[in-house]
């Protein structure tokens, strides 16, 4: 609620009976209407826009002369986890590209830690600069088929959905639990049934997604086809536009784009590291991508800002008018979303913006507590026939079911890299129960040694992909020492490496270092013939049980089509 104060003093400078707080002047505002762009000052109260198309003078005058003002970018599904940084390390690398409001779902950290974790990302936006909102974990565990740190249900989600930063319930990424109405589901979906829900439906079409949205779940960023988010579109389905840094949907997507659809889409980034945000861009990429590649320059500014607040209900913000959240970017270029500043609530960002914030320690250490790992522990027993292979596809999370016909050795199912088979092997790291599952990958054109994750979705178990054993149990028990991360290994001994201490997931250092051993991590796993742009988190989702088609858990391989562990 705003008090009589503070909207007196809105309305008499919004008026120019007082001086505005600030005023931008000289810049061309982009009308999200019309397409038009009008020389215009903004005039700001606090962290509200009070002014446009007219003159004001104020307390502070930015110059934005030969610049164009567009509202700030909203990013409407992400993983802070998956930047690798803690939220206010996050902020100070995405605000800068005008990213002012993201809607993140802490499913990782909620996977090891529970609320705990939810409660730390709580009391973080808080205290941050841009607006981060979230949605509740929904899936904790995702599926039966995995072990994960925590389990959360309905009366754990509850006590917290009025937190003034929730906007609802995060993906639902159990649709096989939606659509055979799973009572533990429903509970969830009976909770939040007068909150948004956010989807997640890869390749679910016809009758299942017709009773997957009669559950009320509205939203969906796992579209990978224009023609299935068609149907999605026609079935009154929002399509959140995805383009992180393994899943990349943009490109697929494009062909959507006009002023006609844009109030249906958003944009999204999902799971996006530093080094990717500091080599080509975050929201900003995606703008000036789409146009690139033909997109209509209104529709396009449109989904990332006014369409993707009303998406979400936030009705405050999305637009340069009186009465909005003063959330701006100037930029010099529409085309090439050139940002040049940034405006968060009224706030110009620049470094001594992030002074002050309030200390909210991190949670999460000591997560990583499964025992040190063998060579012995990384064999797996030969199968009679063809041995079932997980396809990884460049750029997508989905993966192919492979069989191929692998060497053996005294019963044993050995690597095969001339036909680009290593193994790729799970251990159940949160304590309870030292489960090991190891299968074979195609995809990763590794010749020898070994990388190792402790970001495994969405259980985050320890994933290592590897040709030989002895550099499998190197990096993994790096790991295990660091308390979590990555780590690349070569003959036997350990090369490279990032430490995540915050729940196996995040680094407390500044994102800029994050981003140079990540650099580092490319060159080694390289160094080992791996092809992958994104080797790191392209791991990560071998795990992730709810994306077709095969992949693998601490419990075993997953048909994901058929829900069932081989």
């Amino acid at each position: 609620m705003t008090d009589a104060a503070t909207l007196a003093r809105r309305i008499a400078q919004g008026h120019g009976d007082k001086p505005a707080d600030l005023v931008i002047r000289g810049a061309r505002l982009l009308d999200l209407v019309t397409g038009d762009l009008s020389e215009s000052d903004i005039a700001i109260c606090g962290d509200t826009i009070v002014g446009t198309y007219g003159r004001y003078e104020g307390k502070r005058v930015v110059d934005a002369a030969g610049l164009i003002a567009v509202p700030g970018f909203i990013d409407t599904h992400l993983h802070i986890e998956s930047s690798l940084v803690t939220p206010f390390e996050f902020e100070r690398c995405v605000l800068p590209h005008g990213v002012t409001t993201a809607i993140c779902d802490p499913h990782e950290i909620a996977n090891v830690l529970g609320t705990e974790g939810i409660r730390y990302f709580l009391a973080s936006a808080e205290a941050m600069r841009m607006d981060l909102r979230v949605n509740l974990s929904s899936c904790v565990p995702a599926t039966h088929l995995e072990t994960a740190g925590a389990q959360l249900e309905a009366a754990d989600l509850t006590p917290l959905m009025d937190h003034p930063k929730v906007i609802g319930l995060a993906e639902f990424m159990n649709f096989p639990g939606v659509i055979h109405r799973d009572p533990g589901c429903l509970a969830k979906l009976e909770a939040f049934s007068q909150r948004h829900i956010d989807g997640h439906a890869p390749l679910v079409r016809g009758l299942d997604l017709n009773a997957y949205l009669a559950a009320g779940i509205r939203t969906d960023h796992e579209t990978t086809t224009a023609a299935e988010a068609r149907e999605k579109l026609a079935k009154g389905m929002a399509i959140l536009i995805r383009e992180g840094s393994v899943s990349k949907d943009l490109h697929a997507l494009i062909p959507l784009i006009s002023r006609d659809a844009s109030p249906f889409l958003a944009f999204c980034t999902d799971d996006r590291n530093p080094l990717d945000i500091g080599e080509e861009g975050h929201l900003d990429y995606m703008i000036r991508t789409a146009i690139a590649n033909g997109a209509d320059v209104l529709a396009t500014y449109r989904i990332a800002s006014l369409s993707a607040a009303r998406i979400f209900g936030l009705a405050d913000r999305g637009f340069i008018g009186p009465g909005k959240r003063a959330d701006i970017v100037l930029v010099e270029d529409l085309a090439a979303c050139s940002v040049r500043r940034v405006f968060s609530g009224g706030r110009l960002v620049e470094d001594g913006l992030f002074e002050g914030r309030a200390e909210v320690p991190a949670v999460g250490h000591g997560s990583v507590k499964c025992r040190p790992v063998t060579p012995e522990d990384f064999r797996v027993k030969a199968r009679t026939g063809e041995t079932p292979v997980i396809g990884v596809v460049p750029g997508r999370i989905i993966t192919e079911r492979l069989a191929m016909s692998l060497p053996t050795r005294d019963g044993e199912a050995l690597p095969d890299p001339a036909q680009d088979a290593v193994k790729v092997t799970v251990i159940e790291r949160h304590g309870r129960n030292g489960g090991i599952a190891t299968g074979f990958v195609h995809g990763f054109g590794m010749k020898r040694g070994a990388i190792a994750s402790s970001v495994g979705h969405d259980s985050h178990n320890l994933c290592v992909v590897g040709v030989d054993e002895a550099s499998m149990a190197a990096a993994a028990n790096r790991l295990i020492e660091t308390g979590g991360g990555f780590a690349v290994a070569d003959g036997g001994t350990v090369v490279a490496e990032l430490a995540l201490p915050v729940a196996g997931l995040m680094s407390e250092e500044p994102f800029e270092t994050v981003r140079r051993d990540l650099e580092r991590l490319r060159a080694a796993a390289k160094a080992l013939g791996v092809v992958l742009a994104e080797p790191f988190l392209q791991v990560a989702f071998l795990t992730l049980p709810v994306i077709p088609h095969l992949k693998i858990t601490d419990k075993g391989l997953v048909d994901v089509d058929r829900f069932a562990l081989l």
